[in-house]
């Protein structure tokens, strides 16, 4: 009677199990992609965007067949933009069984992430993390993006083609922010342009009405950092009669129109590698396909989360990966040759990418109007 009563106890867990997990992602036979990001918090935005445009690429793929026969399995850890969290968040995943990985969405978070992934040898290709400290964090460190340096020396040359009176504000305790500046002004400095330049900190990040009204005379503000800022800076320009002077940005920038309402006078424009609004057969299917599944139009966070993940894919084809139980280790061999190989591009929604042993992609920019 015992014996009966604990089978039965069992046999309803079992069931219980397997009803929690029916409309899950997972798959029995699938290769496993792990992940952090900012899925609560400030930076929230781009974790999420991320998150929904991997899964809808591993949707796709999956229905289409998988990847030599089989299919593929993505699992994001929140981590808050907080190095910590992805510290931990990456040894949740290895637990999990993770063999490949889209790094971390932020870069101090990757950077973290990274590290690990240099230990344990795991292959990453981080769809957002921007910082030059991320890929330089191991031998199996790649991204999709552009990397800061890249944003700051476009922005220098951009501005200096077409204005004369020039300021900038950035963020001095942010790796983003201070990374992109510190590119912006070496190439200032090697075209021999003078400007003025404004700082905050993770302190000093509520009002810019200081940094704004000593840039007043400016005809364009540089402003390499996030879209929760970008919009306080918007508004003090605005509210404070200097609403004609151009913010300029980079891709921290997605995610603020949102965040903007008809008190907001001044152009704004940013550096991305996606436009919603390009007729591209490929980008235009995928912001149609975004659009209908979350109920709005995909941000570059979620073009770059879509294509990490076809990237991989191609990858795995490319290489002739059939096994799924293979270990981490040697799959990163496999794919840091593929993705190094000169034969070997990947033409996605955020561009046409290759790849060096440095882990930076090479693609052309577009320049956003935002408003």
């Amino acid at each position: 009677m015992k014996k009966t009563r604990i089978f039965a106890i069992v046999m309803a867990m079992a069931m219980l199990m397997s009803c929690l997990f029916a409309g899950s992602a997972f798959a029995a036979d699938a290769l496993k992609i792990g992940a952090t990001g900012p899925l609560t918090g400030d930076a929230s935005s781009y974790g999420i965007s991320v998150n929904q445009g991997a899964n809808l690429a591993v949707e796709e793929i999956n229905a289409a067949g998988g990847v030599n026969g089989y299919e593929l399995e993505f699992n994001m850890i929140d981590d808050k933009a907080a190095a910590a969290d992805a510290t931990t968040g990456f040894g949740q995943l290895m637990d999990w069984g993770m063999q490949a990985s889209l790094g971390s969405v932020t870069s101090g978070s990757c950077e973290a992430f990274g590290q690990q992934a240099a230990q344990y040898h795991v292959f990453f290709l981080t769809p957002s993390a921007s910082a030059a400290s991320v890929i330089a964090t191991g031998d199996t460190a790649f991204r999709v993006c552009f990397g800061d340096p890249d944003q700051g020396t476009l922005a220098a040359q951009e501005l200096t083609s077409r204005f004369e009176k020039i300021g900038c504000i950035y963020d001095t305790s942010d790796t983003y922010s201070a990374g992109i500046y510190a590119a912006f002004d070496e190439e200032m400095k090697n075209l021999g342009v003078e400007y003025q330049t404004f700082t905050f900190d993770q302190d000093n990040k509520k009002s810019f009405s200081a940094q704004v009204e000593a840039l007043k005379d400016c005809q364009v503000i540089f402003c390499p950092f996030y879209y929760t800022e970008a919009s306080l800076v918007a508004k003090e320009c605005s509210s404070s009669g200097h609403g004609d002077i151009l913010l300029f940005g980079c891709d921290g920038f997605d995610g603020l129109a949102p965040l903007l309402d008809d008190t907001v006078t001044n152009p704004i424009e940013y550096i991305t590698p996606f436009d919603v609004e390009s007729t591209d057969e490929k980008t235009a299917a995928f912001v149609a396909n975004y659009t209908e599944k979350y109920g709005a139009a995909p941000d570059q966070f979620a073009a770059d989360g879509y294509d990490c993940i076809y990237t991989i894919a191609a990858l795995l084809e490319a290489a002739g990966v059939e096994d799924t139980s293979i270990d981490f280790a040697s799959l990163a061999d496999i794919l840091v040759a593929q993705i190094t190989a000169d034969d070997f591009s990947y033409d996605g929604v955020t561009g046409t990418m290759t790849w060096d042993a440095s882990g930076a992609s090479t693609k052309i920019p577009v320049i956003v109007i935002l408003n």
